[in-house]
């Protein structure tokens, strides 16, 4: 079958692999009824990961259970199923506290961009619907799968609360599910900090009500104007740069708490400022599993449409293009048809 491998900055390929198998009982093998790529996958791409070795990309999927190992119960073949990109038992002691992404089991999920893939720890990752979704819903319950779920979190773990002021660090999928998800939690006031047109735009149909095209100082500068001086209520910080971590713990107010979901590339924060700064933070990898049974009634019940974030298609072979187009931010997320 034809997959995407990442071969080191710049150089993504689509070639023939061999068809993953059950290697362990607990496995699944799912046919993908789409992929896409992420923009943490912009990361080795660019160059500002080492890859050391080839690496099998994908690490959002849904689809169709093909095969299951010996021990798996909770889905069977047949079924439609959304998976998160962190793996988990959903039993440990950390999965039960809600924290599937820091499972005692946690694998990552990898190669996704591709006809079919091998979905370790089953039971605990795969959620399945009662019926075989419509094909317009493929788009926003593969969303659910990461991007999605992950700006919920950032919303989440920043306590969003209705009537709410929140600020949104970042104009990338993340961020704009950000959006979403602090519109569906009530928020009355969404400020979007974004310099894109289409970008923009998106926010504003997922539920932002400002937005501030400012970055730095002067993007503070102008998040405090709009609050009065105050700060935002919650930050949802979505990009992983030590400026956007910046611009978010200075645009809070005392007593805000900051949503942290995007990867940290060199980050790092001065003790004494945040003492000071009375904020508190919570992020990491989005637990996405606590989440998923709730994102997909909602994309089900077509509540949402978190699908719209992907505005370029491509088949599979193309995939190349999907990189260079989101590297170029050409476009904001790439589906991928296989």
């Amino acid at each position: 079958m034809l997959a995407t491998i990442l071969y080191g900055a710049g150089d993504v390929r689509c070639e023939e692999v061999a068809e993953p198998k059950i290697l362990h009982p607990t496995d699944a093998i799912i046919r993908l009824s789409a992929s896409c790529i992420c923009g943490s996958d912009l990361w080795p791409y660019r160059g500002l990961n080492d890859v050391t070795s080839p690496l099998h990309m994908g690490h959002e999927y849904c689809g169709i259970v093909e095969e299951v190992g010996s021990a798996v119960a909770t889905v069977r073949p047949g079924q439609f199923v959304v998976g998160s990109f962190c793996l988990s038992d959903n039993t440990c002691p950390h999965c039960r506290f809600g924290f599937q992404s820091s499972c005692e089991k946690r694998e990552f999920m990898t190669g996704a961009q591709a006809p079919l893939a091998r979905v370790p720890l089953a039971d605990g990752t795969l959620v399945a619907t009662e019926e075989i979704p419509s094909d317009d819903l493929i788009p926003s319950l593969l969303a659910a799968s990461d991007v999605l779920g992950t700006g919920w979190y950032a919303a989440d773990a920043a306590r969003v609360r209705p009537g709410s002021t929140v600020a949104v660090v970042g104009d990338g999928a993340v961020g704009l599910m950000g959006v979403l998800a602090a519109k569906q939690m009530g928020a009355a006031r969404i400020i979007a900090m974004s310099r894109h047109k289409t970008r923009q735009n998106l926010a504003l149909e997922f539920g932002a009500t400002d937005i501030v095209s400012e970055r730095g100082d002067r993007g503070v500068a102008r998040i405090k104007d709009l609050t009065q001086g105050i700060g935002a209520d919650a930050v949802l910080e979505c990009v992983g740069t030590k400026e956007s971590m910046t611009q978010a713990i200075q645009s809070a107010r005392p007593g805000a708490m900051i949503g942290y979901v995007g990867v940290p590339h060199g980050v790092e924060l001065d003790g004494q400022s945040l003492f000071f700064s009375q904020t508190g933070m919570l992020g990491g990898p989005a637990p996405v599993r606590r989440f998923l049974p709730h994102l997909m009634e909602l994309v089900l019940e077509r509540k949402i449409n978190p699908g719209k974030v992907f505005d370029l298609e491509l088949p599979l072979a193309d995939v190349a293009e999907g990189y260079k187009a989101m590297d170029e931010r050409r476009a904001i997320k790439t589906l991928l048809r296989v």
